[in-house]
């Protein structure tokens, strides 16, 4: 199973003037921090509202610094359950935000076209051994009756194996 995870951040940024730049100066402090372990990480702007309901910039400002929420979403592959992509995403992610607080928005599954395919392949392949070995055991019980044939007839062909 594959889970699609969000994550939302709060990164401090410092000296700056209004909200448009501490959102830029956040993404790219940020990305730098991310890259190039993590690059395929999206980082988008967070979503904030007030008690009311309003919603408000994703940037708090007070005394030339700011608090900015960005939400950063990655997909996190083959996992048992959406608890367990959720504790990879923070921890790849915390391990390079260091003293960024992060808390877990959303984990989505993702339904893959390559795993109903490979589930196909599987139930083919599982009808294929099962008339192979039909096969095998019908030779090997004619073989078993005539004595003295070359074992060329017991034996399948490679070419039959690797198919």
């Amino acid at each position: 199973m594959h889970c699609r995870v969000v994550v939302e951040a709060a990164v401090p940024v410092f000296d700056v003037e209004t909200e448009d730049e501490a959102i830029r100066i956040a993404i790219s402090k940020t990305g730098e921090m991310l890259n190039p372990d993590l690059n395929y990480v999206e980082i988008n702007m967070g979503k904030r509202t007030s008690p009311e309901g309003e919603e408000l910039p994703p940037a708090f400002i007070a005394a030339d610094e700011a608090l900015v929420a960005l939400e950063l979403e990655m997909t996190v592959f083959n996992v048992e359950r959406e608890e367990h992509a959720s504790r990879i995403a923070r921890k790849e992610i915390g391990q390079r935000l260091e003293n960024i607080p992060l808390e877990v928005l959303e984990v989505e599954t993702i339904e893959d076209e390559d795993d109903a395919d490979e589930d196909d392949a599987d139930e083919e392949s599982e009808a294929e051994s099962a008339d192979s070995s039909e096969e095998t055991n019908e030779s090997d019980a004619d073989a078993d009756g005539e004595t003295g044939e070359d074992d060329e007839e017991i034996l399948p062909e490679f070419e039959d194996l690797v198919e």
